[in-house]
């Protein structure tokens, strides 16, 4: 059983519209009362393996969703499909509908590759570059398309590292490997080469599990610092850390088939406050009371 929002449902058009610089600027969609990102009746499918099943969510402007539950259930998935990344897997296939902006980004005419741009990934597990501090975010824009000049570039630079509140650490060592960094460091680097991109929105796939305590509290901030600008999507087993930034939370559950396969499917998405106060339904209340999972 699923919780979800009305919405306007919109026809997706043959090309991803340019959202301009950050969700705040996003103010079509957000008029047509659409989410940044919506899906509608997803399914993902590792070969005739179904994996996620019927999966109907809006995802606000400008604010942190987080998506939890216990491990297989699928939410590392879901957030892979959001951006095409189960692409890369070439027994994966999405069926339903993922909405950016109003348009379908599985639609054959819209390329994924352009869709990762404007929709970011950070992973587990930081992985900068084997580059310096400087190219690891000259380099993911160079990727992307970016064409302005050198001092463009270092502009470019400087303001991913400050929105990464990294670059009062690292403004005078810009040329050193980024993996001379610490973890928590390495990942804000991750954070700061995915905002080089110029996404609106940003997924982030348990951001803080490879971090100590003080790691994981400062990326926290981070995030919360960063929803003025972005729309934030991630996945965490965390669910303290998920009351403490997010402003809705998916919970995900899994069952078994005739065959004991495990398919995840969405219990209900809600505000946080309500979803760990109240829960509509009692697989939620069981999970976040420690009954199961």
């Amino acid at each position: 059983m699923t919780d979800t929002p009305d919405a306007t449902v919109v026809t997706p058009p043959t090309t991803v519209p340019n959202p301009g610089s950050g969700a705040a600027e996003s103010g079509t969609s957000s008029a047509q009362g659409t989410g940044v990102i919506e899906t509608e009746n997803m399914d993902v499918f590792y070969g005739d393996f179904k994996a996620v099943a019927d999966v109907t969510m809006k995802f606000a402007f400008n604010e942190i969703s987080a998506l939890i539950g216990p491990s297989g259930c699928g939410k590392s998935t879901v957030l892979r499909a959001l951006n095409r990344m189960n692409d890369l897997i070439p027994s994966a296939r999405v069926d339903g509908e993922v909405r950016y902006h109003g348009a379908n980004i599985y639609d054959p005419s819209v390329d994924p590759v352009e869709i990762r741009r404007r929709i970011g990934m950070v992973f587990q597990k930081p992985n900068p570059f084997p580059k310096s501090i400087y190219d690891n975010i000259a380099w993911g824009a160079k990727i992307n398309g970016f064409k302005g000049s050198k001092s463009d570039m270092r502009d470019l630079v400087q303001g991913a590292l400050e929105q990464a509140a990294l670059w009062d650490e690292v403004k005078d060592k810009l040329t050193e490997s980024g993996l001379s960094l610490s973890g928590g460091q390495q990942q804000r680097l991750c954070i700061a080469r995915a905002i080089a991109t110029q996404p609106d929105v940003i997924l982030m796939d348990e951001p803080c599990s490879a971090l100590d305590p003080i790691a994981t509290l400062r990326i926290e901030e981070l995030m919360l610092e960063l929803k003025e600008n972005y729309s934030i999507i991630i996945v965490t087993h965390n669910m303290q850390q998920a009351a403490r930034v997010s402003g809705k939370t998916a919970f995900f559950n899994v069952e078994l088939d005739t065959t004991g396969q495990r398919t995840g499917y969405l219990v209900e998405f809600s505000p946080t406050d309500e979803l760990f106060t109240s829960p509509r339904m009692k697989a939620t209340e069981d999970y976040i009371t420690g009954r199961f999972g």
